[in-house]
């Protein structure tokens, strides 16, 4: 019980950090709607009743989803420029706006080409935010929160990919960026009143403004709380000078060939292979077509936002657990269980040339299994487990870098799934995703370490 106290993310000190995840994440909220936005509209948009004017191919469709990598890939570019240079705070403000741009160019287009720009931007909104939001909160948080709080980013994503598959299934086409535009004005406007965070402002050598972010976000504002606040920030001050006093020399290609760092990049990369090619993350943007090659009885849109739903309680799961089990069992237990439950589809749907009409609902019912247990973990704290990879010195390039890697397998999983779904079936590419899964999970078991409590201003 104590444990659960200590944790808690409501307790007096920790209030402002809540409210500020919760602001930082009305961008990634909005990502999602965006990629949410996508699997229902194609099935729109693909009838002879589209509410656009020009037809969209299988070609265009691959090209739609793929442009979310190239977009991430420039948008993660652009905040590791700026990151270190411009600050935590001005590279959130930053996002604002090409996501505003997204829905504009949406409810103006006139042509395939609009809609390549806007699932490029989402991605660009996406890559920056998946940098720079986990940095953001990880530099705010208590070390016995931070888990938490990361993983809400995934939660947020997960909820707005859920708004994303309710507003494109029943709302008209032009409505829904009406609606979606408000998140990045709300967004900017609620940014105005959070701090640069205190580790980065320390490394600036702004001293006074260092202190005043820390005292805002662990709410030690009164007098009774301002002798235990100097006191802190004193042990955050010294670590952060010790830790500069290490890393004195300028960064160089031997940092990153260090043991630690090498440890990091291999198990980053494999993180990030495991995410794209186990599926998880295709399976959201193509839904309502893998429900259509699966013969489910259930309505295909319907089956959509009930996945989306579940992505939150599996999302919210690991948020609860993190910073109790350990990132490593999560990561283990989601894995195998992506790993198995792929396995399964493509059986069933390998089968389907006898008679299964009576079992017809299992496809939804093992997808939701797969997409449970992919957001307890492979999903839910991807990013936080990849931030916490790396030493100190080398965090925000590795994790930049990383990110780079991951835009590039989107581009390509996305970009290759429909094509796989087209050439191979269903049945065959849901086995290419158990396997990809479970030798995720076996590398896992092996070499990947536990992080929970780990500081992040020190190695």
């Amino acid at each position: 019980m104590a444990k659960f106290f200590e944790n808690s993310l409501l307790q007096h000190k920790t209030r402002y950090q809540l409210l500020a995840t919760v602001i930082v994440n009305i961008i990634t909220f909005g990502h999602g709607v965006g990629v949410g936005w996508l699997s229902p509209t194609l099935t729109k948009i693909q009838t002879p009743d589209s509410p656009l004017d020009f037809e969209v191919n299988l070609a265009q469709i691959s090209w739609l989803g793929s442009m979310l990598g190239l977009g991430s890939l420039c948008g993660n570019l652009t905040i590791a420029l700026l990151i270190e240079r411009a600050g935590r705070k001005f590279c959130l403000y930053l996002m604002a706006g090409p996501y505003a741009c997204i829905w504009i160019l949406i409810y103006c287009a006139s042509n395939v080409y609009y809609l390549y720009a806007a699932r490029f931007l989402c991605g660009f909104t996406g890559g920056a935010g998946y940098l720079v939001v986990p940095i953001f909160i990880s530099e705010v948080a208590d070390s016995n929160i931070r888990g938490a709080l990361t993983s809400m980013v995934m939660l947020s994503v997960d909820l707005g990919i859920l708004a994303g598959y309710i507003l494109s299934t029943y709302l008209a086409y032009h409505v829904v960026p009406f609606l979606a535009i408000i998140l990045p004005v709300a967004y900017f406007m609620a940014n105005i009143m959070l701090p640069e965070t205190a580790p980065y402002l320390l490394r600036k050598s702004q001293l006074t403004a260092a202190e005043n972010s820390f005292r805002y976000y662990r709410n030690q504002r009164s007098a009774v709380c301002e002798q235990t606040s100097r006191v802190k920030f004193e042990e955050l001050r010294t670590a952060v000078l010790s830790q500069q006093t290490r890393n004195a020399t300028p960064l160089s290609y031997k940092d990153l060939t260090t043991k630690p760092a090498l440890k990091g990049f291999a198990a980053s990369i494999v993180l990030s292979l495991g995410y794209q090619f186990s599926g998880v993350f295709s399976f959201i943007n193509y839904m309502s077509d893998i429900f259509k090659a699966s013969g489910s009885i259930v309505d295909v849109n319907t089956a959509t936002i009930i996945i989306g739903l579940v992505q939150i309680v599996g999302v919210y799961t690991s948020t609860i657990l993190v910073d109790i089990v350990g990132r490593r069992v999560l990561m283990l237990i989601s894995t195998l269980g992506v790993g198995i439950g792929c396995i399964a589809f493509g059986c069933f749907t390998y089968c389907a040339i006898y008679d299964l009409s009576e079992f017809n609902w299992l496809p939804l019912v093992l997808m939701v299994i797969i997409c449970y247990v992919a957001n307890i973990g492979l999903i839910g704290i991807f990013f936080l487990v990849l931030v916490e990879l790396f030493p100190v010195k080398i965090r925000s390039l590795a994790t930049s870098l990383s990110v780079i890697f991951l835009s590039l397998l989107v581009f390509g999983t996305l970009k290759l799934f429909p094509l796989m779904l087209h050439y191979w079936g269903i049945s065959f590419t849901m086995w290419f995703s158990a396997a990809s899964a479970l030798l995720t999970f076996f590398y896992f078991w092996l070499f990947l370490q536990e992080t929970k409590g780990k500081s992040m201003i020190e190695d």
